[in-house]
């Protein structure tokens, strides 16, 4: 057996300097290293597409600071009920516990858009440029939710099922009379992190194999589907989903507002390969779709048409070769018999 054991700490920096108090989670360091991996990685995609990868630090920041606000408000919204009367710093301080991925991916891609189009960029080719890379981030990303012993399953028998102190636990797998300290749940952080990295490696596979099939944009609705036939069944296991009714948990009585969200993903990606692929196709897509083996057939061409012509040329030349040589030997033969 090889169980997973949370750090009892979640802090990579937990100090005071001059009196003043300095916190620095692992949550946020594992957040923000996962989102500057996925970065770099656009960073390059970018560049050999021809574009200023400055555009995608620059994208990069922006994003980040939308997508944790909107992830925290669509928290915020479905557990209404255990922030309702709070002060308002504590509601809207992601550090108090509580932000959603879907929250984050709507902010992220509604300020990325708002961004290509401010800056005159094709957004289509930025989402096919950084979508793949978002699944990097949201992998490595996943490893928080691990040193903050949170979005974990049900109790499994699996050996590497992850262990989880009672004090981090929703009821009724807080009582340990009936859930020792050594159960183990579900590492649903996991099953989400190898998903989406198994991800990654599938959209470039894609973005290659139908080179000539694929439209500009089709990468970022196969996020969709893909994210959201993943998300779809994980989510299953968890006990700590946020509900359409606005209680957190397993959600007995409600829908899990995720599993809503990722319907809703695969049924919009599906939709929209349908309607992408009903356009007419762009200049490079036409391009892309005819190959690196256009080229030389366009360069043969000239040289084709030259051979084909010298050919006519022969062929017309050749009777007239006959007809001429014909008349020369009528002439000598003419020409022997009046000497003899």
């Amino acid at each position: 057996m090889f169980p997973l054991h949370p750090p009892g700490d979640p802090y990579f920096i937990n100090t005071t300097i001059f009196g003043i108090p300095v916190v620095v989670r692992w949550y946020g360091v594992i957040i923000v290293g996962g989102a500057m991996l996925a970065g770099r990685i656009a960073a390059g995609r970018a560049e050999r597409r021809g574009y200023d990868p400055e555009h995608i630090w620059n994208m990069l920041l922006i994003t980040l600071a939308c997508g944790i606000a909107t992830a925290r408000a669509y928290y915020v919204i479905f557990e209404w009920e255990r922030f309702a009367g709070r002060p308002w710093l504590e509601i809207i301080n992601p550090a108090n516990g509580g932000i959603a991925i879907h929250g984050a991916l709507i902010g992220s891609v509604i300020s990325g858009v708002i961004y290509t189009l401010w800056h005159k960029l094709p957004t289509l080719d930025f989402v096919d440029i950084a979508i793949p890379t978002i699944l990097v981030g949201q992998a490595i990303g996943r490893w928080g939710n691990f040193m903050n012993q949170e979005a974990y399953g049900r109790p499994t028998t699996l050996p590497f099922g992850v262990t989880i102190d009672p004090e981090h636990r929703l009821p009724p797998y807080n009582d340990t009379a009936t859930y020792p300290p050594n159960t183990l749940f579900h590492a649903t952080f996991l099953y989400e992190s190898l998903w989406n990295l198994a991800g990654f490696g599938l959209l470039l596979w894609l973005e290659r194999r139908l080179r000539g099939w694929r439209r500009t944009g089709d990468l970022g609705l196969f996020y969709a589907i893909y994210y959201g036939i993943g998300r779809l069944w994980i989510e299953g296991l968890r006990t700590d989903s946020l509900c359409t009714n606005g209680v957190g948990g397993s959600c007995s009585d409600a829908l899990r507002t995720a599993q809503v969200a990722s319907i809703l993903l695969i049924v919009g990606g599906l939709i929209g390969l349908f309607i992408n692929h009903r356009r007419r196709l762009t200049p490079a897509e036409i391009a892309r779709a005819a190959g690196p083996a256009a080229a030389p057939a366009a360069d043969s061409a000239p040289s084709a048409i030259s051979e084909s012509a010298a050919e006519t040329e022969s062929t017309e030349q050749e009777p007239a070769r006959a007809a001429t040589q014909e008349r020369l030997h009528e002439a000598h033969a003419a020409s022997g018999e009046g000497e003899s």
